[in-house]
């Protein structure tokens, strides 16, 4: 019996080359844009319920510990000092007319409730129109950015009546008060630290 001959392999069509290529580099071009626009995860997830003037409720999940509350006001905080564009935060200008900048004054109120983040509730809060809706909203703030020019404060738990006790220390403290910062460089010693 005479062997048999196996036929040449082909070198594959122009077409399925490029049907290759295309499969290929769509499967690139997607994780690289997947990987491009992932989520920031030093800081826990956050939506803007409302803003008012200078004034914004943000919503964090009900889970979220004042460990990573902390984190997302140091953002803030870091944001504030250098370059002062909350815009990248998703928080629009505060202070459009001014020319100093558009994010001159600014108050961040953080809550686990989404219900406070309504735009209803932040008007009431912000008008003052409701003394009922004012302490409830300071009460359920689970944390706060403050901005003011060149003072600003960041605060863990609800918002303060008057001075810091032993009392209010149990579910309230103060992260860091003083004199912003603008330098990125300069030294963290300018901003009184809280004890």
């Amino acid at each position: 019996m005479a062997p048999t001959k196996t036929p040449a392999k082909r070198p594959l069509d122009t077409v399925v080359k490029m049907a290759l290529g295309v499969l290929f580099g769509s499967f690139a071009l997607i994780w690289g844009g997947m990987f491009l626009s992932r989520p920031d995860r030093s800081i826990p997830p956050y939506s803007i319920g409302s803003q008012e003037r200078t004034v914004v409720a943000v919503h964090v999940p009900s889970w979220t510990s004042d460990t990573e509350i902390e984190t997302l006001i140091e953002r803030f905080r870091k944001v504030g000092s250098e370059s002062r564009n909350f815009g990248s935060m998703k928080i629009q200008p505060t202070t459009l007319d001014d020319p100093k900048g558009r994010y001159q004054h600014i108050a961040i109120y953080i809550f686990t409730d989404e219900g406070w983040t309504e735009p209803e509730v932040l008007h009431k809060y912000v008008t003052g129109e409701d003394a009922t809706v004012r302490d409830g909203f300071e009460g359920s703030v689970r944390g706060f950015y403050r901005l003011d020019e060149q003072e600003e404060e960041g605060r863990i738990g609800p918002v303060p009546r008057g001075k810091d006790s032993a009392a209010t220390a149990a579910y309230s403290r103060q992260l860091f008060k003083g004199t912003v910062v603008r330098n990125a460089a300069a030294s963290p010693a300018d901003s009184t630290p809280a004890p």
